[in-house]
């Protein structure tokens, strides 16, 4: 069973969106980690990994945004490293 994402206080979903656009994000309900693109799986992958951003999630939450990423990269052909 995936975690689901909490509402964060520090993030303006609005932000995504108007920087994305209407696409799909491996945290959708903050809007942050867009995976409708090769390039952009690969940066949230980068970032998610990075302790500071997955700090800001919590462990079950951080497993949920890079399973979410895993099943894009391979929409994608990206082959990312496991954890």
């Amino acid at each position: 069973m995936t975690a689901r994402i909490k509402r964060r206080e520090d993030v303006n979903p609005e932000r995504g969106e108007h920087e994305y656009g209407d696409v799909v994000f491996a945290d959708s309900v903050n809007n942050k980690y867009p995976i409708d693109s090769a390039e952009h799986v690969r940066a949230a992958w980068s970032y998610i990994n990075h302790a500071d951003n997955a700090a800001k999630y919590s462990a079950d939450e951080v497993k949920t945004i890079k399973s979410r990423i895993k099943k894009a990269a391979k929409t994608h052909g990206v082959e990312i490293s496991d954890d």
